[in-house]
């Protein structure tokens, strides 16, 4: 079964080729190993590491490869940030999507080299996972201006970070403010982000999308640095500057809700925690700001450069009864005066939805927090294949709202799958759509008229049947049966 489309599509064996042939080894057999483990957890998403292979040996070598002191994140992701970081340099809009999540390893046997996670300083162990997610941006003409947000490219992981956090020494009293001030702070994960990322090229532009945690002013001037662009939703009411930057001119938010809207679209809501997903019908406006830059230790309110960006807000007028209407005010670095430009915002905004389905996938798709790994260097390791392959899952569904009316020739089955497909459904299939709704149904979508397009899940599934009936049939046409 072979699929088109960017590193992502190909069967799992190719694909690990692709993605981890050039891992950063010296030795070529552990490039070897982490192949075949990427293509293993490729070909069996969520399955544990004693089950994914039949020998032993081939247990035991992953085991030794996790454990090698030369297998690190960074080598065993080299040659696959490598062809991203390749794709980002043509010519094109590209977002990178950032964000942090915990992996937490609580309730097992003390694990060396972990941390405390969550809200804990005992008592938890875990790290934080920061990632930088890299997509293609359509063009302009091609943005849905439905409302929805259009379909992405998905290129891959940009960046990771793994980050531990060390307790708080037991002399140290929780008001100790002005030691925490100078301590290696957990922001900083976003000004490194964008040192490892480097600059932009002259050909493209990159867009930084982030939520609340990204709101951090050494993060919005590093990227300035860069030369990326971000949208990023404020998390703060900031304190605009005035005339050389120290003055004070207003806040933010009251800025940003006294402008009139530029227009009105709609935009599908995830369903979350209490509230069904819904569509809400959104005003947006803009208008350019000065942000006064904060207090840190050794500098002053306002003795630093202000930050000049466009302040973005998007807000519900008329929510539903019972539920609370949405607001984001987004800072974006590019001047922003029409609906359209606007619009596009908000939409980028909208696709940082892409990271926690990665991050959903990594968890629960793949059971990175399953991992019965010892170490924390070993449990990173085989994190950094997960994290690869997590979004191999993602990308199925995103081609599938790329190219929904285009033949189902070009949805990435060859024909004899495309073949069995159409036989197993007893349906024609003519698009790409149908080919997704189709393998949904073998997955278990119901399809009905609420339901949408299946998810990433539902899909893998359904591949995974479709996969082996396509074996079958291969074997029964191998073998003169029927």
């Amino acid at each position: 079964m072979v699929f088109e489309g960017i590193n992502h599509a190909l069967e799992p064996r190719l694909w690990a080729e692709e993605q981890f042939g050039e891992a950063a080894f010296f030795d070529v057999r552990r490039t070897e190993r982490a192949i075949t483990i990427a293509a293993a957890m490729a070909a069996q998403p969520g399955t544990s590491l004693p089950q994914l292979f039949g020998r032993w040996y081939d247990t035991k070598a992953a085991y030794n490869l996790f454990g090698h002191a030369e297998a690190t994140p960074d080598t065993v992701q080299a040659g696959h940030r490598a062809l991203v970081l390749d794709a980002l340099q043509e010519s094109g809009t590209y977002l990178l999507l950032e964000d942090t999540t915990e992996l937490d390893w609580t309730g097992r046997h003390p694990i060396p080299g972990l941390g405390p996670v969550g809200n804990r300083n005992t008592g938890t162990q875990g790290v934080l996972l920061h990632s930088v997610l890299a997509v293609r941006w359509p063009d302009a003409a091609v943005a849905d201006r439905t409302g929805r947000r259009p379909g992405v490219e998905m290129l891959g992981l940009a960046d990771q970070q793994y980050h531990v956090r060390s307790p708080r020494p037991a002399d140290e009293a929780n008001e100790a403010s002005f030691v925490r001030k100078y301590r290696e702070r957990e922001s900083q994960l976003w000004e490194r982000a964008s040192q490892r990322l480097g600059p932009r090229p002259a050909a493209g532009r990159w867009v930084r999308v982030g939520d609340a945690g990204a709101d951090i002013y050494e993060h919005l001037v590093t990227c300035a640095l860069q030369g990326h662009g971000y949208v990023i939703r404020s998390a703060q009411d900031r304190a605009l500057a005035g005339p050389g930057g120290r003055s004070h001119a207003g806040r933010l938010y009251a800025t940003a809700r006294a402008q009139p809207a530029l227009g009105r679209f709609t935009l599908d809501l995830r369903a979350r925690p209490g509230q069904p997903a819904r569509t809400a019908c959104l005003a947006i406006s803009a208008v350019a700001v000065r942000l006064r830059s904060p207090q840190r230790p050794g500098a002053a309110v306002g003795s630093r450069p202000p930050v000049a960006c466009t302040a973005v807000r998007v807000w519900e007028a008329a929510a539903p009864v019972g539920t609370p209407p949405l607001e984001w005010i987004l800072l974006c670095d590019a001047p922003v005066t029409t609906f359209g430009q606007a619009h596009d915002c908000g939409l980028q905004y909208a696709t940082r939805w892409l990271q926690e389905e990665f991050h959903k996938a990594l968890k629960t798709g793949l059971g990175a927090e399953r991992l019965q790994l010892t170490t924390a260097a070993r449990l990173f390791t085989a994190v950094a294949i997960m994290s690869v392959v997590a979004l191999r899952l993602l990308d199925l569904r995103e081609q599938v709202r790329c190219t929904p009316d285009q033949p189902a020739e070009t949805a990435g089955l060859d024909a004899p799958d495309l073949a069995v497909l159409r036989a197993v459904s007893d349906r024609p299939i003519t698009t790409v759509r149908e080919v997704a709704l189709a393998i949904g149904r073998l997955g278990g979508h119901l399809n009905r008229k609420r339901d949408g397009l299946p998810g990433w899940q539902t899909l893998w599934r359904g591949l995974n049947k479709l996969q082996l009936l396509c074996e079958g049939a291969r074997l029964a046409k191998e073998r003169g049966f029927g």
